[in-house]
């Protein structure tokens, strides 16, 4: 908290996350994933004419096939949706517009995606899979550590924590009136130590300093140690972030609870297929008992 800037160190991880999302998932990825195998497509087509220009008889399309690039897996596309929803899920609450970015971003690599599909790659071979593997257990684990990571983003990076324990405990009007004096600490200039007093100042004739902390001032018994606002700030804090966890995770559960994982019209769907399917079993079985039957008879 001391290497931050003024402001916070939430401006400076908002201004990071702003160029992650904006500059490298949005533009880069995007001119990596489709202009530079354009270039090399275009070169390697170009190449190919040079050699074979004379050649009249048109192409057949498992050679043009076989002249596009090899499939390399979907571990890539995986891996990049894995990281950009950790960066979104991680410090969203720096930055509140990257899930909106992250959505900019993903419209356009649907499409961007199905070109390079369809023109630029070869066909892959088609597995049946039952879901996607070891990434949903990936996808759950950044989900519920981004609740943890979010819960002290919010109170331990921002203002939001100590206004409340300030206005509900300290103010005497329950309002913020004298928050910035009630958050300010004394420091007597003459407390410097030895060689670590500023050489120069812009202002002369001060005796005494504020800065922002939580202290006893220079004239208590105990000088410049945490005070009991620090301490009451300090578990307001951790009670916001254990408050903030249990909530999130209620809110999870609900949700998964409300909208299930198979929707109702493809459960009954199943249900009656499985009906004919047992009735059609049913049907043959008995046809064959009853044709076993009249050749015991004859």
């Amino acid at each position: 908290m001391e290497e931050c800037a003024p402001p916070g160190c939430l401006i400076e991880l908002c201004i990071q996350l702003s160029m992650i999302m904006l500059g490298k998932q949005l533009i880069q990825n995007n001119v990596f994933e489709v202009l530079i195998p354009y270039v090399f497509f275009c070169s390697f087509f170009f190449s190919i004419y040079q050699t074979f220009h004379t050649e009249k008889r048109p192409k057949q399309q498992f050679d043009k096939d076989f002249t596009l690039e090899p499939f390399e897996g979907v571990s890539p596309e995986y891996m990049e949706m894995i990281i950009q929803y950790g960066f979104v899920s991680l410090f969203v609450a720096s930055f509140p517009l990257a899930p909106a970015f992250a959505l900019l971003n993903n419209v356009i690599e649907i499409r961007l995606d199905a070109a390079k599909f369809v023109t630029e790659i070869r066909r892959p071979d088609a597995v049946r899979c039952k879901d996607i593997g070891i990434w949903y257990n990936i996808l759950c684990g950044i989900s519920k550590f981004s609740v943890i990571t979010n819960a002290f983003v919010i109170s331990f990076t921002s203002e939001f924590v100590p206004r409340m324990v300030y206005q509900y405990m300290y103010s005497v009007n329950g309002t913020m009136n004298g928050y910035t004096e009630h958050s300010l600490s004394y420091f007597n200039v003459s407390n410097f130590a030895p060689g670590t007093a500023p050489t120069t100042t812009l202002v002369t004739g001060v005796s005494m300093c504020r800065y922002k902390d939580y202290r006893d001032p220079p004239w208590a018994t105990d000088a410049y140690t945490f005070s009991k606002q620090y301490w009451s700030v300090l578990a307001a804090k951790l009670a916001f972030v254990i408050f903030f966890q249990n909530l999130a995770m209620f809110l999870s559960m609900l949700v998964a609870w409300m909208i299930p994982d198979v929707p109702r019209s493809l459960r009954e769907q199943l249900k009656k297929e499985n009906m004919m399917l047992m009735e059609f079993l049913a049907t043959h079985q008995y046809e064959e008992s009853w044709k076993a039957r009249q050749r015991d008879t004859e």
